[in-house]
């Protein structure tokens, strides 16, 4: 019905298809198309004169580009000539007498027509007629023989140095925040500013797979961000366009990529339409780097394919090296955390294989920030500390020793430490509820009791708060929402009632204390409970009979 009320053209003259006339063929008849190498089943455009025949809405692909994959410009061509060639996109062989899209500065590099135009490879962008950005994007100049002055630091040089501190943690590299082991590094001359040799020749622009449009180095983060490929907290150097933000250490990661646990094969990124799970962590998760050898199926997430070969940690005076999964009988146990730890995982071991440490555990969840820096997160300020004193402190939230290497300390406060993000999160949440109850506290004293449409009002902004999910991870944590109010069970005034399924399963009521009387965890009804006061910053423990 289509095409009876909007027919087809007979013949087009389109130069960017093609160099004759075409004339449009109303039948079913197969056919393989010349631009993109698929087979059609009716109704092609044909070139008489060259046996030549396209599909319909293959008019319409650009004829030269960018795409996430290559650092150059490929331009389509009607044939791509190139013999035992495979697409740099989806890897598979492509046939040369086909047409495609091909790179003018690399010969061998060609790429299916579908496969080059998609809308995680292509960023839309037709390139024909518009100049080519040259410019200079060496992220340093050679001074004099070993001394360079990198763009992030140009107001003093830096030397080369060819051996790292692998035991001092203290020397760190500005850019992915990591320790400088034994790896060459270039230091500043006059502060205390170092960076990895391979992190001071990352280019200052440079594609990414996981972005369409090309992405820039940002040297000066003044808050810290989390990466889009392995969902890390970071504040060191970041590669960025828009909304799209990478560590530095994702972003290095291209394709073909050779990791050590998997040397035989490369990997690389293959767009997946369902969760995969990674050989490294058991994690499950969309962003993976694939193996794309026949009956092999060994899947690495950008979080493992980043973790450091060797490391050094308190628990052990040799260096630890990362152990790509063993198949045992018996059980492992952490050194750190001293809890069981799965073999079948990645973990670090030392050099007599005698302990065994959970990834985690000796990275924790704060390796890529910068310690010294200050960061931002929710209402609260935070000071990167390095966790290497005699005596560990305590986290307030979970109220342990902190095990982690770096740990955030609070600033104002008389309880400071926070040793994980789940922890941090936490007390975030419970930050965010105090206001909150507050808040409708305020807004419930400033009305009359009887007034029922002022009762309406409080309960609807409360429930479309809760329902909303402004706090999403406290929600999921503690599994709390909030139903039609009550009065509070010690000052009787803020009116909340709270479901606790975690505990109970059936959505028994538990009466929540309000904030004004300065708690913030609930009690139970029919049991003693410890409850948290929440005074300046820090708790103490109170208890409240029933």
């Amino acid at each position: 019905m289509d095409c009876l009320l909007n027919p087809p053209p007979q013949s087009i003259l389109d130069l960017k298809a093609h160099a004759h006339q075409l004339i449009f063929r109303p039948r079913l008849d197969s056919f393989t198309c010349n631009a993109c190498g698929l087979n059609g089943d009716r109704s092609p455009y044909i070139c008489v004169q060259c046996d030549f025949m396209i599909h319909q809405e293959c008019f319409s692909l650009p004829r030269l580009i960018n795409i996430n994959r290559h650092d150059h410009r490929v331009a389509r061509t009607s044939v791509l000539g190139v013999v035992n060639s495979v697409c740099g996109v989806c890897h598979q062989k492509v046939d040369w007498t086909w047409g495609g899209y091909s790179c003018q500065r690399c010969p061998q590099y060609v790429i299916h027509s579908k496969c080059a135009t998609r809308n995680d490879v292509w960023n839309g962008k037709e390139l024909e007629g518009v100049p080519e950005e040259i410019e200079d994007i060496k992220p340093y100049v050679v001074i004099y023989g070993n001394i360079i002055q990198h763009f992030s630091h140009k107001e003093h040089y830096l030397r080369f140095h060819v051996n790292g501190f692998f035991r001092d943690g203290n020397k760190r590299c500005s850019a992915c925040t990591y320790p400088i082991g034994l790896q060459s590094f270039y230091e500043c001359i006059d502060c205390d500013f170092m960076l990895h040799q391979n992190c001071a020749e990352f280019p200052r622009k440079k594609w990414h797979m996981l972005h369409n449009d090309r992405l820039t180095l940002v040297t000066s983060v003044a808050e810290f961000f989390w990466c889009i490929a392995c969902r890390r907290m970071s504040n060191g150097f970041k590669y960025q366009c828009g909304y799209g933000v990478l560590d530095v250490l994702c972003c290095s990661v291209s394709e073909p990529f050779v990791h050590p646990s998997h040397p035989d094969h490369p990997l690389y990124y293959i767009r997946q339409v369902k969760y995969r799970q990674c050989y490294g962590c058991n994690g499950r998760t969309y962003n993976v780097l694939t193996c794309i050898e026949s009956c092999c199926g060994f899947v690495l997430c950008f979080c493992c394919a980043t973790l450091p070969q060797v490391v050094m940690h308190r628990v052990d005076d040799h260096p630890l090296s990362l152990c790509y999964g063993e198949k045992a009988s018996g059980k492992y146990w952490c050194d750190i955390c001293e809890k069981e730890l799965n073999p079948s995982t990645w973990f670090y071991t030392s050099k007599d294989h005698r302990a065994s440490l959970h990834t985690k555990c000796v990275l924790g969840d704060f390796a890529g920030l910068m310690p010294r820096s200050t960061i931002k997160y929710g209402s609260r300020s935070y000071e990167v500390v390095l966790n290497n004193s005699v005596s560990r402190p305590f986290c307030r939230v979970c109220e342990s020793h902190c095990m982690y290497p770096i740990s955030l300390k609070m600033l104002g406060t008389s309880d400071p430490y926070i040793c994980s993000l789940n922890c941090q999160k936490r007390l975030n949440s419970l930050d965010n509820l105090t206001k909150k109850l507050e808040a409708l506290y305020v807004l419930k004293t400033t009305k009359k009791e009887s007034d029922d449409d002022d009762r309406t009002q409080l309960q609807a902004l409360l429930l479309a708060e809760e329902t909303a999910k402004k706090e999403p991870d406290y929600a999921d944590r503690m599994q709390l929402h909030f139903v039609p109010l009550v009065s509070c069970s010690i000052c009787k005034r803020l009116e909340v009632v709270v479901n606790d399924i975690s505990q109970t399963g059936h959505g028994d009521r538990y009466k929540l204390v309000c904030m004004y009387c300065k708690y913030c965890c609930y009690a139970s009804t029919n049991k003693v409970l410890t409850l948290k006061r929440h005074i300046y910053g820090g708790f103490e423990d109170q208890r409240l009979e029933p």
